[in-house]
C-alpha cells in the first residue's frame, strides 16, 4: 500500500504547485499593476515570502484535518479524490482567467468526497459555517473597507507632499514591503491545506503520530512546491487583477496588499481557512473604489460568480470523482481514524 501514500502525497503536492501559479495574482497583481516592480521582479519576492509564510503556524492545517468532517469518513480514496477535483477546478479557473479560491476548491472537495463515502451527516456543519462560509463572506467585504480606508489616509497624508513624484517614488519603495507582506501571508495560509492532507497521509500509515503535529519535512515540501509553482507565473489571473478590476496607482496598490496582507496574516493565527484570493481582490476594490471609475463592477460580478459556485462545483465534481474511483479501486482499504 505504499503506492497509495505516494500517490497522496505527489497528487497533494501537484495541487500544491497549481495553488502556486493560480493565486500568485493575488500578491503580484497590485506591484506590477502601479509599476513598482516588474512582473518578474514581483513575482520572485512573491514566491521567496511564499515560502518564508509556510512556516508561520500550522492552526489553518489543524482546522482542515481535524475540525471540517468526520474522521471515520476520510479514507485514501477521499483524499485523492478531493485533491483531483480541487485540482480540476483550479485548472478551469486558471484557464477562464477568473480568480477562484483554491482554498474553497480543496475544502468543497473534502467535503463532497466525504459525503460521498457517508452521508450529509459526515460533516460539521458548524465548523464549516462558522470557519469557511462565514470568513468567506466576510473577508472581502472587510478587507474592500479595510483597504479603503488605508488609501483614505494615505491620499491625505500625500496631500501634504508638496512633490507628487517624489512621493510616488517612495510609495513604490515601500510596496517591496507590502508585497512581502501579502506573500508572507499567503504562504501562511494557503500552504497549510496540503499540509493537512499529507500530515493525514502519512498517519493513517503510522508514519506520524498524531495530525495535529506537522513534520518540518512537510513544511518545507509543502514551501517549495508553492514556491515553485509561484515562479511559473499564472499570467491569465494576472491579467485580470491588473487590468479589469480596478485602476491602481502606488499608493491604491501600497492599501491592496498592506490591508489584505494583515487581514490574512489574522486569519492564519486564529486557524480559519480564508480565501487568500478573495481577501485580495477585495482589498484591491477598496484601494481603487476611490478613483474616479475604479472598479469595474461587470468584473467583479462575474468573479462573485465564481466564488460563490466553488464550494458547490467542487463538492459535486468530488462526490462523483469519488464514486467513479470506488467503483475501479474500491475504498482502498482504509479508514483514517484521527
Amino acid at each position: 500500500m505504499l503506492i497509495v501514500l505516494v500517490s497522496i502525497i505527489v497528487i497533494a503536492l501537484f495541487f500544491e504547485f497549481i495553488n502556486g501559479f493560480h493565486d500568485v495574482a493575488n500578491v503580484v497583481a497590485t506591484p506590477i499593476a502601479s509599476k513598482s516592480l516588474s512582473p518578474y521582479q514581483a513575482i520572485t519576492l512573491a514566491a521567496i515570502f511564499n515560502f518564508v509564510g509556510a512556516f508561520v503556524g500550522t492552526a489553518v492545517a489543524t482546522t482542515i484535518s481535524k475540525g471540517l468532517v468526520d474522521a471515520n469518513v476520510i479514507t485514501h480514496l477521499v483524499l485523492i479524490a478531493a485533491l483531483i477535483s480541487a485540482i480540476g477546478w483550479n485548472l478551469l479557473t486558471w484557464f477562464l482567467g477568473i480568480p477562484s479560491s483554491s482554498s474553497h476548491a480543496l475544502i468543497g472537495s473534502l467535503v463532497g468526497a466525504a459525503i460521498a463515502v457517508g452521508n450529509f451527516q459526515s460533516v460539521h456543519y458548524s465548523t464549516l459555517i462558522v470557519k469557511i462560509i462565514v470568513p468567506m463572506v466576510l473577508s472581502p467585504i472587510m478587507a474592500f473597507f479595510l483597504a479603503l480606508i488605508f488609501v483614505v489616509i494615505l491620499f491625505r497624508l500625500l496631500s501634504r507632499f508638496k512633490n507628487p513624484r517624489k512621493s510616488n517614488m517612495a510609495i513604490r519603495e515601500m510596496q517591496v514591503i507590502s508585497s512581502s507582506l501579502l506573500a508572507l501571508s499567503h504562504g501562511s495560509n494557503d500552504a497549510q491545506k496540503t499540509m493537512s492532507i499529507i500530515t493525514l497521509a502519512l498517519f493513517s500509515f503510522g508514519v506520524v503520530g498524531t495530525v495535529s503535529h506537522i513534520p518540518v519535512w512537510v513544511i518545507a515540501l509543502c514551501a517549495l512546491t508553492m514556491a515553485l509553482g509561484t515562479l511559473t507565473g499564472g499570467m491569465r489571473i494576472i491579467k485580470t487583477l491588473t487590468t479589469r478590476v480596478a485602476k491602481l496607482g502606488p499608493a491604491n496598490s501600497f492599501s491592496a496588499e498592506m490591508s489584505s496582507g494583515l487581514l490574512i496574516l489574522c486569519a492564519s493565527h486564529i486557524g480559519l481557512p480564508v480565501s487568500t484570493t478573495q481577501a485580495a481582490s477585495g482589498a484591491i476594490m477598496g484601494a481603487g473604489y476611490p478613483e474616479s471609475g475604479g472598479v469595474n463592477w461587470r468584473v467583479v460580478k462575474s468573479m462573485v460568480i465564481a466564488w460563490l459556485l466553488t464550494l458547490p462545483c467542487c463538492m459535486i465534481f468530488s462526490f462523483i470523482i469519488y464514486k467513479l474511483l470506488f467503483i475501479v479501486f474500491g475504498d482502498l482499504g482504509v479508514s483514517i481514524n484521527i
